[in-house]
C-alpha cells in the first residue's frame, strides 16, 4: 500500500503546520518519538468546499474516530491520530486519557499490554506504542482534549492531495491538547472490528452508467482485488475492465463535479473508488456512487482484497 505520497497541490501547498520544537514541561501535549509509516492528524474533514477546489478530507473510517473521541469524553468531532499500518511511538507531556480504535491491534503503555477500545490513562513521561494490526489498515488515536494544531477551512484534517492541515507526522512533533472538558467512558464491551476478506459495496448506478455496456450486470458479475497504488485519494482496482458503450468509444468528458465514493472508470476501464481526499472535478465518466455505509470499509481494505459491487438505482420520490 503506498503512503499517501500525491505530491501536495492547490491552497497552503508546501506549508509547514506541525511545530517540530523541544519538550516544554509546562504544556498539555504529546511528542512522537516514530510515526511508523504514517500518521497524520485527522478530525471529520471540511465538507462544504468543493467550489474552491478542497475535497472533505477527514477520518476515512469516522466511526472509528468517533468512538475513540467518546472512549475519552471529546466531543467527537475533535481531532485525533489516523496511523497507517502501525508503528506509532508517542510520549505525553501530561496527565491525559487516550483510547486507541479500528482494527485489532497490539497497544502498549510503558512496554507493557493494554487494551485497545477502551480509555488508557498516561501519565507524564508514558509511552503509548502500536503494533502492526493484524487486519485492516488504519487505527485512531484520540486524546483527552483533542489534538489542537490550528485548524484550516475549519478543520485540523490532514488532506493529502491539496496539502491543507499539518503534514505528516515526524519524530520530534509536538503535538498540542486541548482542555479535557469531558469524562472518559469505557463500556463493559466495545467489539474489535474484522474487515471481511471481500467487501460487497452498495452503489448507486450513474451519473454516467449510460457510458458502458450493461453496466449494471457488469458491476455486480465483476470481481475486483485493491491495488497497492492506492491510498487516501482513490482506491484502483485490478480485474476486469468495464467497456464503455459503442456510442461513447473516443468520447472524451468535460470535468465534472466529484463527490466521495464516485467510482470512476478511467481509460483503461478498470474503477477507481475516491476517497476522503479525492480531487473535485474529474474528467472521466462515473458509472456510479458507493453509498456511505460502505465508506469505512473501503478505507480499511488492503491490497488484494477482493472487492464487488451491488448496484441500484435511486428510487422516486413519492
Amino acid at each position: 500500500m503506498n503512503s499517501d505520497s500525491t505530491p501536495p497541490t492547490g491552497p497552503g501547498a508546501g506549508q509547514t503546520r506541525t511545530t517540530r520544537v523541544g519538550e516544554p514541561s509546562a504544556q498539555r501535549a504529546i511528542v512522537v518519538k516514530r510515526p511508523g509509516p504514517q500518521a497524520l492528524v485527522e478530525d471529520l474533514g471540511r465538507p462544504g468546499h468543493a467550489h474552491l477546489g478542497v475535497p472533505p478530507s477527514g477520518a476515512l473510517d469516522a466511526p472509528a474516530l468517533r468512538l475513540a473521541n467518546r472512549l475519552v469524553g471529546n466531543l467527537e468531532d475533535a481531532a485525533g491520530l489516523e496511523v497507517l499500518l502501525g508503528g506509532l511511538t508517542l510520549r505525553a507531556l501530561s496527565s491525559c486519557t487516550a483510547a486507541v480504535t479500528g482494527p485489532a491491534v497490539s497497544v502498549l503503555v510503558n512496554g507493557h499490554a493494554t487494551d485497545s477500545h477502551a480509555p488508557a490513562h498516561l501519565a507524564p513521561g508514558d509511552e503509548l506504542t502500536l503494533g502492526v494490526p493484524s487486519t485492516g489498515l488504519r487505527d485512531y488515536v484520540a486524546f483527552s482534549g483533542g489534538i489542537a494544531v490550528p485548524p484550516d477551512l475549519g478543520s485540523r484534517s490532514t488532506d493529502v492531495l491539496s496539502g491543507l492541515g499539518p503534514p505528516p507526522l515526524a519524530a520530534g512533533d509536538v503535538l498540542p491538547l486541548g482542555p479535557a472538558e469531558g469524562l472518559p467512558c469505557g463500556a463493559d464491551e466495545v467489539p474489535v472490528p474484522c474487515p471481511p476478506d471481500e467487501l460487497v459495496v452498495p452503489v448507486l448506478l450513474g451519473p454516467r452508467d449510460d457510458w458502458f455496456s450493461d453496466a449494471a450486470e457488469r458491476l455486480r458479475r465483476g470481481r475486483w482485488l485493491v491495488s497497492s497504488q492506492s491510498n487516501r485519494v482513490g482506491i484502483r482496482l485490478d480485474g476486469p475492465a468495464i467497456p464503455r458503450a459503442e456510442p461513447c468509444l473516443g468520447r472524451e468528458l468535460p470535468s465534472e463535479g466529484m463527490v466521495t465514493g464516485s467510482v470512476q472508470v478511467p481509460a483503461d476501464g478498470r474503477p477507481v473508488v475516491f476517497l476522503a481526499d479525492h480531487p473535485t472535478t474529474g474528467g472521466y465518466p462515473v458509472i456510479a456512487v458507493a453509498l456511505p455505509e460502505a465508506l469505512p470499509l473501503l478505507g480499511q481494505a488492503r491490497p488484494g482484497t477482493a472487492v464487488r459491487f451491488e448496484p441500484t438505482r435511486a428510487r422516486s420520490a413519492r
